[in-house]
């Protein structure tokens, strides 16, 4: 790509940060959702013709790192269910306006030009938040959201926390409590870590349970790990960037693992942070489990 990207665009002043900085990344970092405010809107590597470019790449040396689709989605629609286009992601770009498209460019970041932002964004998460993230965290990378309007995009939770920035037109994302169990059951939680990826299930009679917020561009927000969230795009074509991070520690996945097995055997287990004790154990009598699974795919077993 021909632009070259600076840490921030040259008509921010000196020192300027990419994300303004507020108390809350200290309080509620991978807690609770939260808004924030960026100053990445405009920058030229965001605009869609160096976003075609990219796609265009990727599709021909990266293929696995390029997602797209196209078409009516619902609230609740299955990811393996959602259909396919028949047309390259250049094409989907060029059609964004009309064809309801959700394009994602995921790491973004082996381009220098996003590579920059990665760089820059997590140097001032940890300065928010007091973490020592490179200790933490297992993988960084930023992920590139390109929507056609009135695009929804479907019901889910990830195994990431994330930034999510709005770079240009409008959306409502509605974020939930994931320690709300009205809304996330154990057993959806179990599975989607086990199993299924599409195992947590919207329920529209609890949409009042979300947070709601409005991203223009400018505006960002923070999901933390398993918070459900829904996406209804606005009028407009909606270009949003996500930098995701994914922590080493795989206690809270191999619990829920260990109590999926448990809950099959018909026996009832205690959920992962109740019991200090009892997650100790588990997080031990797991790991035999992980060993064969990760020498199974050729693995070292502690990989």
């Amino acid at each position: 790509m021909a632009t070259a990207l600076r840490a921030v665009p040259e008509s921010l002043a000196p020192g300027t940060k990419l994300i303004e900085q507020n108390e809350e990344f200290r309080a509620k970092f991978d807690k609770y959702s939260f808004p924030f405010r960026h100053n990445l809107t405009g920058h030229p590597v965001f605009e869609l013709n160096q976003l075609m470019e990219l796609a265009q790449e990727m599709q021909s040396t990266r293929p696995a790192d390029l997602y797209y689709d196209a078409g009516t989605i619902d609230v609740n629609q299955r990811w393996d269910k959602t259909p396919r286009p028949e047309f390259s992601a250049r094409d989907a770009i060029q059609r964004i306006e009309h064809c309801g498209a959700w394009i994602v460019l995921k790491r973004a970041d082996k381009n220098p030009e996003y590579g920059t932002v990665l760089k820059e964004c997590m140097a001032e998460l940890q300065e928010f938040t007091g973490l020592n993230l490179d200790r933490v965290m297992k993988i960084q990378e930023v992920i590139l959201f390109i929507t056609s309007p009135k695009r929804v995009t479907t019901y889910h939770i990830d195994r990431e926390c994330s930034l999510l920035l709005q770079i240009q037109g409008d959306k409502h994302i509605s974020i939930f409590d994931r320690n709300d169990r009205e809304v996330l059951s154990e057993e959806e939680i179990e599975q989607f870590w086990s199993v299924d990826h599409n195992a947590p299930r919207y329920k529209p009679e609890l949409q009042h349970h979300a947070t709601v917020y409005e991203l223009r561009p400018g505006s960002g927000v923070h999901i933390p790990v398993n918070c459900p969230h829904w996406v209804q795009n606005g009028s407009n074509i909606s270009i949003s960037m996500n930098v995701n991070f994914q922590y080493r520690d795989t206690m809270r996945a191999n619990l829920y693992r260990l109590n999926f097995v448990l809950r099959k055997m018909g026996l009832q287990p205690t959920p992962p942070g109740t019991s200090l004790a009892k997650d100790k154990v588990k997080s031990v009598a797991v790991l035999p489990l992980v060993w064969a699974k990760n020498i199974s795919r050729g693995r070292k077993p502690w990989a």
